[in-house]
C-alpha cells in the first residue's frame, strides 16, 4: 500500500524523478511522458464523471483505477529479478474494456459520418477524455519503440479510447445526438 507522509522531497528540483525501480531518470524521459499522461487521462475522465450518470459513473471510477494501475505499469520497467513483483495491466482488464464496448455500442444508432466531440456535456467531456488518452497511447506506443513495454498496457490504452467514444455517443442520447462531420461544408 502506498502511505504518503510528505509531499515534497526537492528530490526532483533538479529535473530528475525516480522510477518505481528507484532508478533516476529525466522528468522529460518517454516513460515518465507516458505515466504522466496516463495520469492525465484520469484527470480527464474525473471531468467527464462531473456530468456521467450513476451506471457510467460506477465504470468511469473503476477507469480511473486501473490508470493508476497503467501508471504504476508504465513507472516499472522490466527487469530480471525484481525486487517486489510489478504491478502490470493484465488481460482481464482489457477484455473487461472490450465487453463494456460491446455493450454499449449494442444500443446504438449505426455511424454514418465521422462525429465531431460535442453534443451534450457528458458527451463533450467523454470525447475530451478520449483525445487525452489517444495522446496517451502515441506516448506510450514511442516508450514500446526504443523500451519494454507491457503489450496488455498497449492494448488496455487502445481499448480504452474505444470505450471512451463509444460512451460518448451513448451519452449523445445513444447516438442521435451525435455532430457528424459534414465533409467540406465550409468551402
Amino acid at each position: 500500500m502506498v502511505k504518503l507522509t510528505k509531499i515534497y522531497t526537492r528530490g526532483g528540483d533538479k529535473g530528475a524523478t525516480s522510477l518505481a525501480d528507484g532508478s533516476r531518470v529525466a522528468k522529460h524521459d518517454l516513460r515518465v511522458a507516458a505515466y504522466g499522461s496516463a495520469d492525465e487521462t484520469g484527470a480527464a475522465i474525473g471531468l467527464a464523471r462531473l456530468e456521467s450518470r450513476d451506471s457510467d459513473d460506477a465504470l468511469l471510477s473503476r477507469i480511473q483505477n486501473d490508470l493508476f494501475d497503467l501508471g504504476a505499469d508504465l513507472a516499472t520497467p522490466e527487469a530480471e529479478n525484481p525486487k517486489y513483483p510489478p504491478l502490470r495491466i493484465a488481460a482481464a482488464q482489457v477484455a473487461y474494456l472490450e465487453a463494456e464496448i460491446d455493450r454499449l455500442n449494442a444500443e446504438l444508432e449505426p455511424l454514418n459520418s465521422f462525429v465531431l466531440s460535442g453534443g451534450r456535456p457528458a458527451a463533450a467531456r467523454l470525447h475530451f477524455a478520449r483525445t487525452v488518452a489517444r495522446r496517451t497511447e502515441r506516448q506510450i506506443t514511442a516508450l514500446a519503440a526504443v523500451e519494454m513495454v507491457n503489450p496488455e498496457a498497449v492494448k488496455y490504452i487502445n481499448r480504452l479510447s474505444d470505450l471512451l467514444f463509444v460512451m460518448a455517443r451513448h451519452a449523445n442520447d445513444k447516438g442521435r445526438a451525435d455532430v457528424l462531420w459534414i465533409p467540406g461544408a465550409n468551402r
